[in-house]
């Protein structure tokens, strides 16, 4: 993985677009003292080199019916099926992250379920088919924050 050199504008643009992905170029144009063609091509090149990744909507789960939050670790029969039980995982539309984790678990999964039974239906019927050896639920009351990666702007640089 590259990592690649930012400078102050660039810097500036994210974290103004992270803060508001729905911000008009010519309002991060002035917030940056540049031309809204500036921002355009920064925007442009930001995502070419794969720093941004485009933008989207956030669904509130809550107001669609999904009461509860929960984050799954799971430990594998079989280590190397992670490939298979990633992709398996993927066909689950509750399931909205999985990660490959060092610790305890083989992997790490989040999901959203509508209620309690829901969620006990997802384990026993979409989850331990996949073949786990077991699961370990952590049920999430309330995300006291969400935010995107801090973007620290550092004086003098350039």
């Amino acid at each position: 993985m590259g990592h690649h050199q930012l400078d102050t504008l660039d810097e500036q643009i994210l974290k103004l677009i992270a803060d508001n992905a729905r911000i008009p170029f010519l309002e991060v144009a002035r917030a940056c003292n540049v031309s809204g063609a500036a921002i355009h091509q920064r925007i442009q090149k930001l995502t070419n080199m794969g720093i941004l990744k485009g933008s989207e909507y956030v669904i509130d789960p809550e107001k669609i019916g999904y009461e509860t939050c929960a984050y799954i670790g799971l430990f594998l029969q079989d280590p190397a099926s992670f490939d298979a039980v990633a992709n398996a995982l993927e066909t689950i539309p509750e399931v909205v992250e999985c990660h490959f984790t060092t610790g305890k678990y083989d992997m790490f999964i989040k999901l959203y379920a509508r209620n309690n039974h829901h969620l006990l239906s997802i384990i026993h019927e979409k989850l331990q088919p996949l073949g786990l050896a077991r699961t370990e639920t952590l049920i999430s009351f309330h995300e006291a924050i969400k935010r995107q990666m801090p973007i620290e702007i550092e004086e003098g640089k350039d």
